[in-house]
């Protein structure tokens, strides 16, 4: 409880343990974890309606001043310090500025929550940080905003009859469903990205979700609050107490719910062009207001298609040489190891739709006869290409006379004439992690230099 206590106030997670970690993802709580529009949200409703309720206390000041904008320039203030102390990395200042332009809307007496807002909140991330467009971050927090905006845009004035005309019952009720209202929405409009980036579904995140979220919003964010303003008094055990109370509830349902059968179904990560038909149907469905919007749902479903279509490379090497993968014949990676490299690996066979690796043959072949290993390295034939995976340099002088494809983690220094292509160190060294494709029609290779291109962000490696 005190690794995610200290994970939600400064966003330094490196104390959470892998299990955690893992039961969180598995339960669809992880964006419970990171500092981002939910908890910079909760701390400014919480300054905000606080401390509004304080001013409204003051007879004085509740009749002749505007306590709602004072209430709301106190709230814009917290949040700031929030985003300082969480060390302003970029989903916090994503988060900051959009809760901050909600702010502002109210001190100017501006509607607070539209999609013209999310729409500036978007122009200013972009222009601080526009590699921010293409990470997972950016396309899945974006995508919830735009699709609940957009739902709740629509229904306003149902939903402000409703809860003026009801008492705490209906009130409360209003609440519950508006949880798992915007859990479905969220997760609909989150789905597809994860699916590319993650490769990844998580089969209960509703019912969890309608237990930890009221959970974090009602206590756990409040009592963040109370603990920092308590803190330079050296009373902050008083509001970190009751927070890690609501901390291990939030931990038992992710550990019960990622226990449960079919809790998380891996897929195999969705092609980009998918992606983009799915992001375009999403925003003509939610921005245009007349019938033509449904034409929208067109758009995604021929994204949701293309996963079949997606095709996975067939070997695999780090940007170091120390963690390789191949693809079996029943479809599953295999790495080299299952110690070094160990995030690059997760990554690899997520992208894959895959919980765990296929056995390595340390020193054997494996169960298809593909992959071959000995202590200098390994070879792996598929169809009529025959790799060769070089660990030792003892190696290169056989390999380079009958492999047709020769991958070495140590350079290549001579000739090696038998080989089309040759990947070695120096190659890793200048441009990243390879990825091989075995086609019918031939072999395909491409590299991180290759799919980054000459950006400000990526980093050159040495190429010239």
């Amino acid at each position: 409880a005190g690794a995610v206590a200290a994970a939600l106030i400064t966003g330094d997670r490196s104390a959470i343990s892998r299990e955690t970690l893992d039961s969180m993802r598995d339960s669809g709580l992880a964006h419970l974890l990171a500092i981002s529009g939910l908890h910079m949200g909760l701390v400014a409703a919480t300054l905000f309606f606080g401390l509004r309720a304080g001013l409204a206390l003051v007879e004085r000041l509740a009749l002749r001043r505007p306590i709602k904008k004072y209430a709301a320039g106190a709230a814009l203030a917290g949040s700031f310090l929030y985003l300082l102390l969480a060390g302003a990395p970029v989903p916090t200042q994503r988060a900051f500025v959009m809760t901050g332009l909600v702010l502002v809307a109210v001190i100017f007496d501006r509607q607070a929550i539209s999609l013209r807002l999310v729409a500036w909140a978007a122009m200013i991330v972009l222009l601080l940080a526009p590699e921010s467009l293409t990470g997972a971050s950016f396309q899945m927090s974006f995508a919830a905003v735009v699709a609940l905006v957009a739902v709740y845009e629509g229904g306003r004035g149902r939903i402000s009859r409703w809860i003026g005309h009801g008492g705490l019952a209906r009130r409360t009720a209003l609440y519950v469903s508006g949880v798992a209202v915007t859990t479905i929405i969220a997760s609909v409009a989150t789905g597809a990205i994860g699916l590319h980036h993650f490769g990844r579904i998580a089969g209960y995140g509703l019912p969890a979700n309608m237990l930890a979220v009221p959970l974090t919003a009602l206590w756990i964010m409040p009592w963040a609050v109370i603990a920092m303003v308590l803190m330079p008094f050296g009373l902050e055990s008083w509001g970190l107490a009751p927070m890690g109370w609501g901390i291990e509830a939030v931990l038992g349902v992710a550990g019960q719910v990622s226990s449960w059968p079919g809790a998380v179904h891996p897929v195999p990560a969705m092609p980009v062009a998918g992606l983009v038909m799915i992001a375009l149907g999403g925003l003509w469905l939610c921005l245009w207001r007349c019938r033509w919007r449904y034409w929208g749902i067109a758009g995604i479903v021929a994204g949701l298609a293309s996963v079949p279509l997606s095709t996975q490379p067939d070997v695999l090497i780090s940007d170091n040489g120390k963690l390789m993968a191949v693809r079996l014949a029943d479809g599953s990676l295999s790495l080299s190891s299952g110690r070094r490299e160990k995030r690059t690996g997760r990554i690899w066979l997520e992208r894959n739709g895959q919980k765990q690796a296929a056995v390595w043959p340390g020193a054997g072949v494996s169960k298809d006869g593909a992959l071959r290993c000995d202590s200098l390295g390994c070879v792996f034939r598929a169809g009529s290409q025959t790799i060769a995976l070089v660990k030792d340099g003892r190696a290169l002088d056989e390999d380079c006379r009958s492999a047709t494809i020769l991958v070495s983690a140590v350079p290549v220094r001579g000739r090696c004439p038998a080989p089309g292509i040759v990947i070695d160190r120096f190659d890793l060294w200048r441009h990243g992690a390879y990825a091989i494709w075995l086609t019918k029609s031939g072999v395909r290779v491409t590299n991180v230099a290759e799919s980054h291109g000459d950006r400000p962000w990526a980093p050159s490696r040495g190429r010239h």
